[in-house]
């Protein structure tokens, strides 16, 4: 039997992976430069909204195995991948 919160991390995953498709499927449709950067654009926005949707599902699921000081050290790890993902 599969574990309900990794079905559910996967499945956020298989469903961005399927936006990056139909994405790529657009811009070949489109076949023009500046309509394909604008769908380009929109996936900035998809990646990390499923970054912090499967992040947070693992984290309520490992919430009662971990202790206040890691929790607070995944929080920290989640904070800098962030920084770095939209820093610009």
């Amino acid at each position: 039997m599969l574990n309900k919160i990794v079905l559910s991390m996967a499945m956020l995953r298989l469903l961005s992976g399927s936006i990056e498709i139909c994405a790529a499927l657009v811009m070949l449709r489109l076949n023009q430069i500046d309509k394909a950067l604008v769908v380009n654009s929109s996936l900035a926005l998809v990646g990390p909204i499923i970054l912090i949707a499967t992040t947070t599902i693992g984290l309520v699921g490992l919430s009662d195995k971990l202790s206040a000081s890691k929790f607070v050290w995944v929080a920290v790890g989640v904070i800098c991948l962030m920084i770095g993902i939209l820093k610009k």
